[in-house]
């Protein structure tokens, strides 16, 4: 069983090392569930892999705490290594130092100053559906009630509001199929991407300012699809592009302003998640924010903050990882701000 009486550095370490790639989480969840439900001023219940801890100290407010028990695939990088203030191991930022921190909070504040649930979830890092976050929500979304919800994703110690939310569609060019030796017979559906290639190098992202804090759009080709044989003209060619959008935006919005960019040609969407707003209006937040210190940023990426968002709970990113070195081989997180982390987050819970 793991040990939530070390310090939150050592803690670190053996939760890397106990293997977790998404989809094989349930050693870790054993783990987890084990050590939280030695502690008598919890509520341990659980569903699949995710483990879910309650104080039940009739506070007026509920706080959440969540982090992911998964990482991805292994890469020669366990087990995991110290060198000087750096934790080496897949997973260290990516988010188990997070973990670590919730953990520790978990065993060493019996009387917080406000209610927390911690959720400790499986299967983040791959296809939505199996989210342990999308199944409690489906399956038990009492569980996840509370007035304010803390991601421990990488953040490198700053608070990062909301999220973008990603839309994914399909642009498709058609042509006429035609012997390459008589080309002049056919349409080439690959050169008819050419203006589809040029609107996206001509577009201009919006740089919206959303609750304070300002987001940086993006849209982007991320493939293309297209060709039949070495010697046939294609009548069909597919561009796959990505829009990452602000959370002043609904998925609604999202498509509108894809299908007007690409005007005149077939607009496909594929998928999409919701955005969330930054969430830091909320008297919870500014005690949080001013715990925590520092300035908060936007999130330029897509996030469970959305889920928390979409059942009415204002949430925010905050971890200790670096999130440039996520699902890298060479991964670490800084010891110190691990330490850092916890402190912060042991003079939100106490005051």
């Amino acid at each position: 069983m793991l040990d939530l009486t070390q310090d939150v550095r050592d803690l670190t370490a053996a939760i890397v090392d106990i293997e977790s790639v998404s989809g094989a989480e349930r050693a870790l969840a054993d783990e987890v569930e084990g050590a939280l439900s030695a502690l008598p001023h919890l509520k341990v219940t659980r569903s699949g892999e995710t483990v879910v801890a309650r104080t039940e100290q009739g506070h007026s407010e509920r706080v959440l705490i969540a982090g992911h028990l998964d990482t991805v695939p292994t890469a020669g990088n366990l087990p995991s290594r110290v060198e000087g203030d750096l934790l080496y191991g897949c997973g260290t930022s990516d988010m188990k130092a997070g973990v670590a921190v919730a953990l520790k909070l978990a065993a060493t504040v019996p009387a917080p100053s406000r209610d927390v649930t911690y959720v400790f979830y499986d299967c983040e890092e791959i296809e939505a559906e199996r989210n342990g976050l999308t199944r409690v929500a489906r399956d038990h979304a009492g569980w996840l009630a509370a007035d304010f919800a803390v991601l421990m994703e990488p953040t490198d110690g700053v608070i990062e509001g909301g999220c973008q939310g990603t839309l994914r569609a399909e642009v498709t060019v058609t042509g006429k199929r035609a012997h390459s030796a008589r080309s002049w017979f056919g349409v080439n559906a690959i050169h008819g991407i050419e203006p589809v290639l040029a609107r996206l190098n001509a577009y201009e992202p919006r740089r919206p300012v959303v609750d304070g804090l300002e987001y940086h759009e993006g849209l982007n080709a991320v493939g293309v699809q297209g060709g039949v044989a070495g010697n046939v003209i294609p009548d069909l060619c597919v561009v796959t592009v990505n829009y990452r959008f602000a959370p002043d935006l609904s998925i609604e919005d999202a498509e509108e302003h894809v299908r007007e960019v690409f005007a005149g040609f077939a607009v496909t969407i594929v998928d999409a998640a919701p955005a969330a707003r930054p969430g830091l209006t909320h008297p919870v937040a500014a005690a949080f924010t001013a715990a925590v210190g520092g300035t908060p940023r936007a999130k330029l990426g897509w996030t469970d903050v959305a889920r928390f968002s979409a059942l009415g709970v204002p949430a925010v990113n905050y971890g200790p990882g670096d999130p440039n070195l996520a699902h890298q081989q060479g991964e670490y997180v800084s010891l110190t701000k691990i330490v850092e982390s916890e402190r912060a987050m042991l003079d939100w819970l106490t005051i």
